[in-house]
């Protein structure tokens, strides 16, 4: 019985080390994720700022413009060619600022973008991983039944194998005992 317990408990403490094993993959990319994940919340927020700074500028730009609308320092509070000047280069600022939002808006998309892809990326790379180690268990589990399968089949062939014997000890102890009975008889006689 201690060579069945013995063999039996082997895939167990196959099955642990191969759960071990199975483990430290994700281990070692948990321990790596929050670090490229910090880099990349710090990136986005960095260009979400540069966003936001570019539309508190164009809320003044927009209030400077008007203020420049109602400056009227011409005769009789008429505008003057300055006056329409300075309003029109206010706008084009706006316009300009308009721009750099639209530009750095598109970099905040990409940037979003390209982190939907790489997440992507790396759900395909974990499924194929995930799948790789399905198969790897079965072909164990596979190998686990066959193993067992031989080990019962050798328990079988054990168990015949000690009938065989007993069966062989107990004619050779009948014959020993008729050998010694009639040795006796034949010496008595």
């Amino acid at each position: 019985m201690r060579y069945t317990t013995r063999t039996c408990g082997q895939p167990l403490r196959w099955a642990a080390l191969f759960g071990c094993l199975l483990w430290l993959p994700f281990g070692a990319l948990a321990r790596q994720a929050p670090d490229t994940t910090q880099r990349t919340n710090a990136a986005y927020e960095a260009q979400r700022n540069k966003v936001n700074e570019l539309l508190d500028q164009r809320s003044a730009r927009f209030g400077q413009f008007n203020q420049s609308l109602e400056q009227r320092t011409g005769i009789f509070g008429l505008k003057t060619k300055k006056d329409m000047q300075a309003s029109i280069d206010i706008l084009k600022q706006i316009v300009l600022t308009d721009n750099d939002i639209f530009r750095e808006t598109k970099q905040l998309l990409d940037f979003k973008d390209f982190e939907k892809t790489q997440i992507a990326e790396q759900a395909s790379e974990f499924d194929g991983r995930i799948n790789g180690y399905i198969k790897t268990i079965s072909k164990l589990q596979q190998e686990q039944e066959r193993l067992q399968q031989e080990l019962r089949s050798l328990h079988q062939t054990n168990r015949r194998y000690l009938g065989l014997l007993l069966l062989t000890l107990a004619a050779l102890i009948v014959w020993a005992a008729f050998f010694f009975r009639r040795r006796k008889k034949l010496t008595k006689a």
